[in-house]
C-alpha cells in the first residue's frame, strides 16, 4: 500500500469501459409452488423462468390452479409415441432440455392435453425469447426449472407432487431508485469537492517555491490532454472487443485490477480522514522513512475488505455490499485522481463515450451473428461456448467458470424482492455502471477546480453541474420506468451536465477562460496570477510540454 493512487492507466480504463456493462434484460422469475402427499402437506417454493408475452400468470398463490406433475425426463417428448399410455391430460409435464426444440415438445404436450411444459435442465437459464410464428398454435405455458430443483423436489415431496404457478406482483415503488441516485450524487459531489481541495492546495503551494517542488513529486493528478483522451476511448474500444471474444480469461484480469485499485482506492479515502484525526500518531522508522502504525493497519484492513469480495464475490445475499463500498472508494479516488485540465477535453471525453455507448449498445446488433448488442452481452456474461437455440433461449452451465463471472463495475442494491417469497430466486437487483458515475464525475471535478482558480465564492460551476447531473440520473429513472427496459445513463447524463456547464460560463462571459482552463499548475513559474490573466498562452506553453 506504499502508492497513494491504483494504478490510473488500467484502473481507469476498466472502470470507465467497463462501468456501461448495464445488464438490457430482465430474467422472467416466477414461483413454482410445489405439495407433496401427506398429512400435514408438505410444500416447498422453487424459482421458474418464463416468457410474460407468452403466457400469463396470477399473481397471488391463492389465484394460482393446482397441477399434478408428471414426470417425463426419461423421455425426449419429441413425438406423440413418447406420451406414455396413462396419458398427461390436464397435467404438468417435466421434460429435459435437449433432443428437439423445446417449442416443438410444448405441442406435442398440448396435443396430449397437459396444461402446462416445465423444462428441466443443468443450467442456469435465461428466459424464452424470440418470436412463436412457427408455433403459433402452442398456448400452453412454457417455463424453466432448474434440474437441480426437481430433484429436490423429488427427495423432499415425493413422487405424487402438485403445483401452483405464479408471478409475484412487483412494488410500485422502487426504492432502489433512490438509494442509487443517493449513492451516485452524493459520490460524484464528494470526488468533485475533493479535487477542488486539492486544487486549492495547489494554487497556494505555487506561491512558495519548495511547496511547490513537493506538490510536483507528490503528483495528485493524472492529467487527461485533448490527444490522450482520444487515445483512451479508442484502447476502451479495443479492449471491449477483446472481452467480447476472449471473456472467460479477461474477466479475471478485470476482477485482479478491481481488487487491487479499490483496495488502493479505500486506504487512500480513509486514509485521507484518519490524517485529520489527532490522535494516535504513533510511527515506526522503517529504511530511514516513518510511516504510522494506524496507516499500517488501514492498509490490512483495506486488503481484507478486498480480498474477503473477491473470495465471495458470487455470494448474492450480502458481497454487494461489499463491491458497493469498494466501487464508491473507487470512484472517488479516480474523480479525484484523473484530471481533465480543460473544458474542451470534458467534452471530447463525454462526447466520445457518449457516442462508445450508443454505438456498443444499438449498433451492434447488426454486426454481431447473433443479432445482441455486444454491451448486453458482457453485461450478462457472453456465452461464446454454449448452446444458443434459435434466438428463443440462451443456455449457460451451472458449472462456476468464467462466461459465469460478472464484471465487477457496477453499484447494486437488491431490490424488495429479496425480502419476499421471490427470495428464492436469482436476487434482483438494481444497478449503476461506475463509468456513469466517474465519467460525469470528471467533468463536475473540472468545474470545482474552475471555480477555485476563478475564486468563484458560490461555486457557481460545482453547484450547477452537480444539479445537473441529479436532474440527468432522475430523467435516466422516469425513461426507465416508461420503457421498462435497462437505459444507458450516459445518454442522459452528458447532455444534461455538458449543457448546464456550457450555459453557466456562457452566462458569466467565461467561455473562453473555461474552455482552454487554467494551466498554471503546469507551469514552472511560481506567479499563477500571470498565468491566469494569459490562459490562451498558458495553455499553448501546457502543449509545448
Amino acid at each position: 500500500m506504499g502508492a497513494q493512487r491504483p494504478p490510473p492507466s488500467a484502473a481507469a480504463a476498466a472502470a470507465l469501459l467497463w462501468g456501461f456493462l448495464l445488464p438490457l434484460t430482465a430474467a422472467q422469475e416466477a414461483i413454482l409452488h410445489a405439495s407433496g402427499d401427506g398429512a400435514p402437506s408438505p410444500s416447498k417454493d422453487y424459482c421458474m423462468l418464463y416468457n410474460p408475452h407468452w403466457t400469463a400468470l396470477p399473481h397471488t398463490l391463492e389465484n394460482a390452479t393446482s397441477i399434478s406433475l408428471k414426470n417425463l425426463t426419461s423421455t425426449p417428448l419429441c413425438n406423440i409415441s413418447d406420451i406414455p399410455p396413462e396419458g398427461i391430460k390436464n397435467k404438468a409435464v417435466v421434460v429435459q432440455w435437449g433432443t428437439c426444440h423445446f417449442l416443438e415438445k410444448a405441442r406435442i404436450a398440448q396435443t396430449g392435453g397437459a396444461e402446462a411444459l416445465l423444462v428441466a435442465n443443468n443450467s442456469v437459464l435465461f428466459p424464452p425469447s424470440g418470436n412463436k410464428s412457427e408455433f403459433h398454435d402452442v398456448k400452453i405455458l412454457i417455463a424453466f426449472i432448474n434440474h437441480k430443483d426437481f430433484k429436490d423436489m423429488k427427495q423432499t415431496l415425493g413422487d405424487d407432487i402438485t403445483v401452483k404457478m405464479y408471478s409475484p406482483s412487483w412494488p410500485n415503488f422502487d426504492y432502489t431508485m433512490v438509494v442509487i441516485f443517493a449513492i451516485s450524487v452524493f459520490t460524484v459531489a464528494l470526488g468533485g469537492y475533493w479535487s477542488g481541495l486539492i486544487e486549492l492546495e495547489n494554487m497556494k503551494a505555487m506561491t512558495n517555491t519548495e511547496d511547490r517542488e513537493m506538490r510536483k513529486k507528490k503528483e495528485d493528478y493524472l492529467t487527461f490532454s485533448p490527444l490522450t483522451v482520444v487515445i483512451f476511448v479508442v484502447v476502451c474500444c479495443v479492449m471491449m472487443v477483446l472481452l467480447y471474444f476472449f471473456y472467460k480469461w479477461l474477466v479475471y484480469v478485470m476482477i485482479a485490477i478491481f481488487c487491487i485499485a479499490s483496495a488502493m482506492s479505500l486506504y487512500n479515502c480513509l486514509a485521507a480522514l484518519i490524517h485529520k484525526i489527532p490522535y494516535g500518531q504513533c510511527t515506526i522508522v522503517c529504511r530511514g522513512k516513518s510511516i504510522e502504525v494506524r496507516l499500517i493497519f488501514l492498509a490490512g484492513l483495506c486488503m481484507a475488505v478486498a480480498a474477503v469480495w473477491a473470495v465471495f464475490r458470487n455470494e448474492d445475499r450480502w458481497a454487494w455490499i461489499l463491491q458497493d463500498i469498494l466501487g464508491i472508494a473507487f470512484c472517488l479516488n479516480l474523480i479525484k485522481t484523473l484530471k481533465l485540465p480543460n473544458f474542451k477535453s470534458c467534452v471530447i471525453l463525454l462526447g466520445l463515450l457518449l457516442l462508445y455507448d450508443v454505438f456498443f449498445v444499438f449498433i451492434t446488433p447488426f454486426i454481431t451473428k447473433n443479432g445482441e448488442s455486444i454491451m448486453v452481452e458482457l453485461a450478462a456474461g457472453p456465452f461464446g461456448n454454449n448452446e444458443k437455440n434459435d434466438g428463443n433461449l440462451v443456455e449457460a452451465t451451472a458449472q462456476p467458470s468464467a462466461p459465469h463471472e460478472k464484471l465487477p463495475v457496477v453499484i447494486k442494491v437488491p431490490k424488495l424482492a429479496y425480502f419476499s417469497v421471490m427470495s428464492v430466486c436469482l436476487m434482483p437487483v438494481s444497478i449503476l455502471g461506475f463509468g456513469d458515475i466517474i465519467v460525469p464525475g470528471l467533468l463536475i471535478a473540472y468545474c470545482r477546480r474552475f471555480d477555485e482558480q476563478t475564486g468563484s465564492s458560490s461555486s457557481i460551476y460545482y453547484v450547477s453541474s452537480t444539479i445537473a447531473y441529479a436532474v440527468g440520473m432522475i430523467l435516466t429513472f422516469v425513461v426507465l420506468v416508461l420503457m421498462k427496459k435497462g437505459q444507458p445513463a450516459l445518454l442522459y447524463l452528458v447532455p444534461c451536465t455538458l449543457i448546464t456547464a456550457s450555459v453557466v460560463a456562457w452566462r458569466r462571459k467565461e467561455m473562453k477562460k473555461f474552455w482552454k482552463g487554467n494551466s498554471y499548475q503546469m507551469m514552472d513559474q511560481p506567479d499563477y496570477a500571470t498565468n491566469e490573466e494569459n490562459p490562451v498562452i498558458a495553455d499553448e506553453q501546457t502543449v509545448q510540454q
